[in-house]
């Protein structure tokens, strides 16, 4: 009898072992026919994963994060540059020798007036220099434009000018038409704009709601480089509103303006000075004392140097 018994205990462990080693499989609940749609709350979808991500998803997080990082801290170096490029570009603006800067002021002009892609222009934007912020001066420029009537039997026409009107701090900044320079009035940082409205009261004429486009725009700048790299003052508005005046041309099937920039000498950096991200708009041309300076395939075509 106890032989007997210690062979059943025997059989039980034996079988129990091989149980042990077998997955346990339990019976599915049948699912109606519309279960499996991405709407049932008890399966996995894109809009709703899985509760725990997988080892290849965690890692790909970890990577999206650590390329975000990286760009971030690209983008820290460019602006960390830039700040440096602008501080040793304003000292040397600040120590030019008041005779030189008025020789090159009017050598630049000189050479703008004299040029032929400019004399072809019907409409244009151009800045208005400030002074205080150590500009190549435009005042000529713009006398030349606004005082000369068109010449009667010449096919030079008189230019129809549009210049800046800041609007706010947040990078916006229109184009407005004025005929005189009596439209302009300083405004609270004292540069000189265009009122919002002419003397009758009604509104200036935008660029950017005009029916006719613009051939040219002359741009300042606080730094260049011969390869079209334009470094502003930071605060994004003119590299904003070319970018829309480029869109709108694009959408109305337009010819792009030539984009001119007027330099110093020595605002005129060594290639790899000036850093650039893909908010900042080259350059065609650059107008420095020492001449013109062709860029960009555009002005190849439209500049004779």
């Amino acid at each position: 009898m106890a032989m007997g018994r210690r062979a059943h205990v025997r059989e039980l462990v034996k079988a129990a072992r091989v149980l042990m080693t077998q997955p346990l499989l339990f019976p599915l609940p049948k699912l109606a026919a519309n279960s499996l749609s991405i709407n049932n709350p008890l399966l996995p979808t894109p809009q709703r994963p899985l509760p725990f991500p997988s080892l290849a998803s965690r890692s790909t997080v970890t990577m999206s994060t650590d390329k975000n990082d990286n760009v971030q801290d690209q983008l820290d170096a460019i602006f960390k540059q830039k700040k440096v490029v602008r501080s040793q570009v304003r000292k040397s603006l600040k120590a030019m020798d008041p005779s030189l800067r008025s020789h090159e002021d009017i050598a630049v002009q000189d050479l703008v007036l004299g040029a032929p892609w400019f004399k072809s222009c019907q409409r244009l934007c151009a800045y208005i220099s400030c002074k205080a912020l150590r500009e190549v001066d435009t005042s000529k420029l713009l006398s030349e434009i606004l005082e000369n009537p068109a010449k009667e039997g010449h096919m030079e026409l008189r230019k129809k000018l549009y210049v800046p009107r800041v609007e706010d701090k947040n990078s916006h900044m229109r184009m407005l038409n004025i005929s005189r320079i009596d439209d302009l009035i300083a405004n609270s940082m004292d540069i000189l704009e265009p009122a919002s409205v002419d003397s009758d009261g009604n509104e200036r004429e935008d660029v950017m709601q005009a029916n006719d486009p613009v051939d040219l725009f002359i741009l300042p700048g606080l730094a260049f480089d011969r390869t079209g790299r334009r470094l502003g003052r930071g605060g994004g508005y003119y590299d904003t509103f070319i970018r829309n005046y480029q869109e709108l041309a694009k959408t109305k099937n337009w010819k792009q303006p030539l984009l001119v920039a007027l330099s110093y000498s020595s605002q005129i950096m060594n290639e790899g000075v000036i850093p650039m991200t893909e908010n900042d708009i080259p350059v065609d041309a650059l107008v420095s004392p020492s001449g013109v300076i062709p860029i960009s395939s555009a002005a190849l075509d439209r500049i004779d140097v």
